[in-house]
């Protein structure tokens, strides 16, 4: 009987290095590849490019494999106590870093049949990481990005997503990330707010910028990022015009629009009663959802139906009959629920009520006034996505004044550039591409 040799994979782009891997691994034995899950794999980074089944297919399909079994978590203990194998095969890529733990924790499971690791050399000039970027910008169509936001609510607990108002902060979502124990946290998507884009162009949030122009916006984003995009959509305007726009959106590859049940000439919601915020009848919005649905040419779109009951001081009954209608009524993909109070209360209770009547249908939040909470508490409630709408326009406004008032003060720009600003070298360094 062959020895078992088992070799954890995540990639969907195969290149030599893999391919030596499972090679050396057929000397030892019959080769099983633990090819990580979806949910394994965003667990710790983003989404993969495949699908698993796509990926289980080009493994299943490469000389030397017996079988492709799923790894569910990036521990491999599961799968290695179920199979016994005689050897793992491994880059010795994962001595250090945040890989290490889970290489020992492989070493220490061993032990308990005799099994051993074998590690081979780490295959030098190739990185993973610079040809998934490559290929992320090469696939990034319409319909692969459309698709992304739908994938990740399939296989995430949950959801974040950071306000995008122009490229440059285009690049700052798609690019800024921390490491945090053995996962690197970044955002999953974009959110393309109307308070941000018509205040950058020096605008009232009135619904003032038109649609067109927040085709631009969108448009100068996808240009030089690959994450999907939810547009906020204020009311979404005329049923007549909703529908076409829609059909729009869906071709610029934006993954959602979120629209909210007020009607007159928009108020901000942060303002609650203290304007006037006149709610829609439930009824005529539901229908202006169905119209989105119909009109929409994809299964990947998504339409979510936001409810300003909370904001227009209905509370929660109020609120809870209106997002009901609007899902078994309208069609919504999902249900954004919104407060200005800062102790979280009503959300939560809302999120708990909600989560009795459907424990599937996606739910967003928007923490801007209750920030005291993390995400994973928000999720715990019941909330699906999270959205980080403003923070890039309310942390630069500051500090571009206080730049401002130091040239002012000191009558020259010395002590402004060296408090406030980085370097131009920096700023070059920031646009892929730029030539120094």
């Amino acid at each position: 009987m062959n020895k078992k040799v088992y070799i954890a994979m995540s990639a969907d782009l195969i290149h030599n290095g893999h391919i030596n891997v499972i090679n050396e691994g057929a000397k030892l034995g019959d080769v099983y590849i633990g090819l990580l899950t979806d949910e394994a794999i965003s667990s710790y980074k983003r989404l993969p490019l495949l699908p698993y089944d796509d990926r289980k297919k080009i493994f299943e399909n490469i000389k030397g494999v017996v079988e492709v079994i799923p790894q569910k978590t990036l521990n491999y203990t599961d799968n290695l106590k179920m199979l016994k194998p005689d050897y793992v095969v491994h880059g010795d890529d994962w001595r250090s870093g945040i890989q290490s733990n889970i290489r020992q924790n492989v070493i220490n499971t061993l032990k308990e049949w005799g099994g051993e690791l074998i590690e081979i050399p780490y295959t030098r000039d190739i990185s993973c990481t610079t040809l998934e970027k490559e290929y992320r910008n090469i696939l990034n169509t319409p319909d692969n990005r459309r698709a992304k936001l739908k994938r990740m609510l399939a296989v995430k607990p949950y959801v974040t997503v950071m306000e995008a108002s122009n490229g440059l902060t285009g690049l700052l979502v798609e690019n800024t990330k921390v490491e945090e124990n053995e996962h690197v946290r970044e955002f999953d998507a974009m959110w393309v707010s109307s308070l941000c884009d018509s205040t950058f162009k020096g605008k009232p949030d009135i619904e003032l910028v038109d649609l067109t122009s927040r085709i631009r916006t969108i448009e100068e984003i996808m240009e030089v990022t690959t994450k999907p995009i939810i547009l906020d959509g204020d009311t979404g305007g005329r049923i007549e015009h909703f529908t076409y726009n829609v059909r729009t959106l869906e071709r610029l590859g934006v993954s959602a629009v979120i629209i909210e049940d007020k009607t007159g000439l928009k108020q901000n919601s942060l303002f609650g009663t203290d304007a006037k915020q006149v709610l829609d009848d439930p009824y005529e919005f539901a229908k202006k959802i169905k119209a989105g649905k119909t009109a929409q040419i994809t299964k990947d779109f998504l339409i979510f139906a936001r409810c300003e009951s909370l904001i227009a001081g209905h509370g929660i009954e109020e609120a809870l009959k209106r997002a009901q209608i609007y899902i078994e009524v309208g069609g919504a993909d999902g249900i954004v629920i919104h407060s200005k109070e800062k102790d979280g209360a009503e959300i939560k209770e809302f999120l708990r009520r909600f989560r009795e009547y459907s424990t599937t249908i996606p739910v967003v939040v928007i923490p801007t006034s209750y920030n005291q909470f993390k995400d994973e508490e928000l999720h715990a409630w019941g909330a699906n996505i999270i959205i980080y709408a403003n923070h890039f326009l309310r942390s630069a406004y500051p500090a571009m004044k206080k730049c401002g008032e130091s040239i002012l003060k000191n009558h020259r720009s010395k002590e402004a550039s060296e408090e406030y600003c980085i370097s131009i070298k920096e700023v070059l360094s920031l646009i892929p591409g730029t030539k120094q």
